[in-house]
């Protein structure tokens, strides 16, 4: 089945950067639609959109990083990217990735369709 897997979190000091890295995998993925960033704080029920890009290469992103964060995306190596400069220890969370949308083609199964579909997440951690 198709995979989500995020990497590239860790402990910084403030000031610091971090690259966070997103790889889709499973099958033939024919085209993965928009994906965003998005991270959840610790004790909290949801998880704020923190970045995010179309699949035509559009960004957007929250104004707490606005200016700092840059998102991107490698439809050849199937990645998203999310480099964070100048971190603050607000942005101490889990981050994940998602993609609404993604089309797989698979020998035995033939096409298949992912909606909504997250990664397991990667702690980042900026201390002061």
């Amino acid at each position: 089945q198709v995979q989500l897997v995020e990497s590239g979190g860790g402990l910084v000091q403030a000031g610091g950067s971090l690259r966070l890295s997103c790889a889709a995998s499973g099958g033939s993925i024919l085209s993965i639609n928009n994906v965003g960033w998005y991270r959840e704080e610790l004790g909290k029920r949801t998880r704020e959109l923190v970045a995010g890009i179309t699949s035509g290469g559009r960004a957007n992103y929250a104004d707490s990083v606005k200016g700092r964060f840059t998102i991107s995306r490698d439809d050849v190596k199937k990645m998203v990217y999310l480099q964070m400069n100048n971190l603050k220890p607000e942005d101490t969370a889990v981050y994940y990735c998602n993609a609404d949308r993604i089309l797989t083609s698979d020998q035995l199964m033939g096409t298949k369709e992912y909606y909504d579909y997250w990664g397991q997440g990667t702690q980042v951690t900026v201390s002061s």
